[in-house]
């Protein structure tokens, strides 16, 4: 496994771990005041163990052969 998949794995371990000891420890406004920027960081994890998110960049289109219009 790649360290960088590695890295991404420990850093979610630690923050559902947080979360989880945040819960049991009471702290349940903390937990759910943070929630969407979990939910966030998640997010951006798992895109970039994934690679970009719109993909590898395309080539563009070959022109096609035939006569050119003239440029205006």
């Amino acid at each position: 496994m790649p360290s960088r998949k590695v890295w991404i794995i420990a850093v979610l371990a630690v923050i559902l771990a947080w979360s989880t000891v945040m819960t049991v420890l009471g702290h349940l406004a903390a937990v759910m005041a943070l929630l969407p920027s979990l939910g966030l960081l998640v997010q951006q994890l798992t895109a970039a163990a994934h690679g970009s998110a719109t993909g590898p960049a395309r080539a563009p289109a070959p022109e096609p052969a035939g006569p050119e219009e003239p440029q205006r």
